[in-house]
C-alpha cells in the first residue's frame, strides 16, 4: 500500500515542500529512506521503528520504502520522524485521515513514542500557511511558537498516538495564539537601566543617537572605563520591538535552535557579544549546512564586539556586506541562503595594546611599531561603516556615587521613539532608520542649511573623508535633528556629527 503526508525542509529561513511517501509491500523485509536524506534522516528508521512498536502499533516484516520528494532537494534534521511514522501507519492501515484540507506534520520521535521539539518550526509553519495547508501537527513543546502564525490550525501532539488520533479525527483543538502584546510589554521590565551609568555624558549622548538612528558605534578607552556596561544598556533605550519585528527575530533564533524552552517569542532586542576568537562562519554564518551566525542572531538588536582589533581580520572584513546591506548571503556549491542582519554594531577597543595611551593616571608602555600594528588591524573601509567613534575615559570615584541619579532608560527611550516616528514618516517604505538610507535618499530627503553644507565641504577636505563617510555624517546629523524635532539640518547638527568621528587610538 502507498500513503503520503506533507512536511517541509528549511534552506536558510525559507521552507520547501516535501512529500513523505511510504510504500509497504509483501517482499523481503527491509526499511529504506530515499530522497537525498542526511545522516539524521537516515537514522529516523531506528527511531520510527521503536516509536511505532512502543506506541502499541504493529511493525510488519515487509519491504518498506520511504521517499522524500522531490529527490533532488537535500533533507536535513530529525523533524521528518513524525511524518515518516504517520505515512507508514497510513500505508499499513493502522491510521486513517479524515477531514478536508491538507494536513502537514513535523517532529522528532523518541523511542517511547514521545514527540520531541525541533528547530525552525516558526519558519516551517509560515511556509505551510503560504502554501495553503490548513492544519499542521507539531510537537507540543513547539505549539506556542507555531501558533504565532495566523491562518493555519496548529495541533500540538505529545505522543505518536496523539498524532494518529488528530489525523483521524479531522477536528482537533488548535493551539491558542500567545498574547504577543503582553509578552512584549513584560519584556521591557527588569532590564538594566541607563540610570546606572555614572558620568559619561558624551558617551550616553552618542548611544542615544545610535539608538535613534540605528548607527554603528566604536568606543575607544582604557580598561575599566565602562565600555561593556554602556554597550549592554543600548538595547534598553532602543524602541520596543513591534510584533512583526519580534516574529522576525524569533524566526532566526528558532532556525538556529536557540529559542529557549517554553519561550515562544524573542520579545527583547537581541544583544550578542561573541568572543574575539570566533571563526568567520560563527560570526557571519556558514558551515557545510549553512546556519545563522552571530550577526544574524543580533538581527534588529545589538552586536557587541569587545576587543575589536583582536578579532580575525577575515571575520571583521566579512562584516562589511551585512553592515552595508542588512543581510548576509552564504553561497555553497548546490545552494545559496540569505539571512537577515540588520544590526547596530557596537565595537570597543583599547587605545593601544597596553590600554593606557592618553590615560591621565598611567603611562603607555607600547613601542611605536606595536601601536601602529595594533591600529592597522582595522581597515579604512570597515571604519567607514561606523558612524560614531568616540573616546571613553575612566570615571572618577566621586562620580560613581552619582550612579542611579541620571535619566532612566524609559525616559531616553521615549525621545528615541519620537525620533524614529519622524524618520518613518519621512522615509516610508522598508527603510525606517536614518542609518539605513541609501545615497539617493540622503541627497533627496536630508535638507542642509547653507552654513551646514559649507561646514561639511570644509570637513571633507580637511579630514579627507570618503563619499561614504560624508553621507554617514549627514545621516548622523539628520538623527540629531530628529531628536530635537528640527525641520532641517543646521550647522550645529553637522558639527556634532563630525565630533563623533575621532581617529582611532588617539588619546
Amino acid at each position: 500500500m502507498l500513503a503520503c503526508i506533507t512536511s517541509e525542509t528549511l534552506f536558510g529561513l525559507e521552507g520547501h515542500a516535501v512529500e513523505v511517501e511510504a510504500d509497504v509491500v509483501a517482499a523481503a523485509p527491509g526499511f529504506s529512506i530515499v530522497g537525498l536524506p542526511d545522516a539524521a534522516v537516515q537514522e529516523s528508521r531506528e527511531r520510527v521503528r521503536a516509536a511505532i512498536v512502543n506506541s502499541g502499533f504493529e511493525f510488519p516484516s515487509r519491504r518498506i520504502t520511504v521517499n522524500l520528494a522531490p529527490a533532488d532537494l537535500r533533507k536535513e534534521g530529525p523533524g521528518f520522524d513524525l511524518p515518516i511514522a504517520l505515512a507508514f501507519l497510513l500505508a499499513t492501515g493502522q491510521a486513517r485521515r479524515n477531514g478536508g484540507g491538507e494536513v502537514a506534520a513535523l517532529g522528532e520521535l523518541g523511542l517511547d513514542g514521545a514527540v520531541r521539539p525541533v528547530s525552525g518550526v516558526l519558519a516551517v509553519v509560515e511556509s505551510l500557511r503560504r502554501r495553503g495547508v490548513g492544519r499542521v501537527l507539531v510537537p507540543a513543546a513547539n505549539a506556542a511558537e507555531a501558533a504565532l502564525v495566523q491562518g493555519v490550525g496548529v495541533v500540538p501532539v505529545g505522543r505518536l498516538r496523539d498524532a494518529v488520533g488528530a489525523l483521524g479525527s479531522g477536528v482537533s483543538a488548535a493551539a491558542a495564539r500567545p498574547d504577543v502584546g503582553a509578552l512584549l510589554d513584560e519584556a521591557s521590565a527588569g532590564e538594566a537601566d541607563f540610570a546606572d551609568v555614572a558620568g559619561q555624558a558624551v558617551v550616553k549622548r552618542a548611544l542615544e543617537i545610535a539608538a535613534a538612528g540605528g548607527h554603528n558605534l566604536l568606543m575607544v578607552g582604557p580598561p575599566g572605563s565602562g565600555k561593556t556596561m554602556l554597550a549592554r544598556r543600548l538595547p534598553t533605550i532602543m524602541p520596543v520591538l513591534t510584533v512583526d519585528e519580534a516574529i522576525a527575530v524569533t524566526r532566526v533564533h528558532s532556525v538556529a535552535g536557540l529559542l529557549p524552552a517554553r519561550v515562544p517569542l524573542v520579545a527583547r532586542r537581541p544583544f550578542r557579544a561573541p568572543h574575539h576568537s570566533i571563526s568567520v562562519p560563527g560570526l557571519v554564518g556558514g558551515g557545510s549546512s549553512p546556519r545563522p551566525g552571530e550577526v544574524s542572531l543580533a538581527h534588529l538588536g545589538v552586536l557587541f564586539l569587545d576587543e575589536f582589533p583582536e578579532f580575525r581580520l577575515s571575520a571583521l572584513e566579512a562584516l562589511r556586506q551585512p553592515l552595508e546591506d542588512g543581510e548576509v548571503t552564504i553561497s555553497r556549491a548546490l545552494t545559496s541562503v540569505t539571512y537577515p542582519a540588520r544590526i547596530t554594531l557596537v565595537a570597543a577597543m583599547n587605545p593601544c595594546p597596553c590600554g593606557f595611551l592618553g590615560d591621565r593616571e598611567r603611562q603607555c608602555t607600547c613601542p611605536g611599531y606595536r601601536l601602529q600594528q595594533y591600529r592597522s588591524r582595522l581597515s579604512g573601509p570597515l571604519l567607514d561603516r561606523i558612524d560614531l567613534r568616540l573616546e571613553v575615559a575612566r570615571v572618577p570615584p566621586r562620580e560613581h556615587r552619582l550612579a542611579g541619579r541620571g535619566e532612566s532608560s524609559a525616559v531616553v527611550r521615549e525621545r528615541v521613539e519620537q525620533a524614529r516616528r519622524r524618520q518613518r514618516a519621512r522615509l516610508g517604505g522598508a527603510v525606517t532608520a536614518n542609518a539605513h538610507m541609501t545615497a539617493p535618499q540622503v541627497r533627496r530627503l536630508c535638507k542642509l542649511e547653507a552654513a551646514a553644507t559649507t561646514l561639511l565641504d570644509r570637513a571633507y577636505d580637511r579630514l579627507r573623508l570618503s563619499a561614504r563617510a560624508c553621507d554617514r555624517v549627514v545621516k548622523v546629523a539628520q538623527t540629531i535633528a530628529d531628536l530635537e524635532g528640527a525641520a532641517g539640518i543646521t550647522v550645529s547638527h553637522v558639527a556634532e556629527a563630525l565630533s563623533y568621528r575621532v581617529e582611532r587610538g588617539q588619546g
